[in-house]
């Protein structure tokens, strides 16, 4: 896979936005995180230098929070349910499913970026049991092929 050069220039529009504000180290990692998608070395060094403090600061605030993200993460995010209803309604056969069409473990990302796999514990839909978050769209009523059959329409 090719690298990518990461374009900063964004991210001076945010530091700008938020230069009179010390304490906006969270404000400013979640629309970096926005803008790219994840948080990448060089974005948490530019966060750091672009709000005067160091940078195992920004590192802190990063890694102390599960909303940011540290490694690369797909264009498409798929999300399971195995919380009780869920688990006991099937997820485990929705989990081993999806895992084995992608060739990846939950908490992994495709190698082609296409989809990061999850499995969490609670969606709050357990009437809709099992259920899975794909992208910000909440499914219902999984069953294994139905599953696979939403990760084959993803693009």
């Amino acid at each position: 896979m090719v690298e990518e050069t990461l374009d900063l220039a964004p991210l001076q529009d945010v530091l700008e936005e938020y230069k009179q504000q010390p304490g906006a180290i969270i404000p400013v990692l979640q629309k970096a995180q926005a803008i790219y998608g994840w948080l990448p070395p060089e974005v948490l060094d530019a966060v750091a230098r672009g709000m005067h403090v160091p940078v195992s600061r920004v590192y802190g605030v990063a890694t102390f929070y599960s909303q940011f993200y540290l490694e690369r993460r797909g264009r498409h995010t798929f999300r399971q349910c195995d919380g009780t209803a869920c688990h006991v309604r099937g997820a485990a056969s929705i989990i081993e499913a999806v895992e084995k069409r992608l060739g990846i473990q939950a908490g992994e990302t495709t190698p082609d970026y296409r989809v990061t796999f999850e499995v969490v514990y609670c969606l709050g839909s357990c009437g809709l049991a099992p259920v899975a978050m794909v992208d910000d769209q909440v499914v219902g009523h999984l069953v294994p092929s139905k599953a696979l059959e939403i990760l084959d329409n993803l693009e």
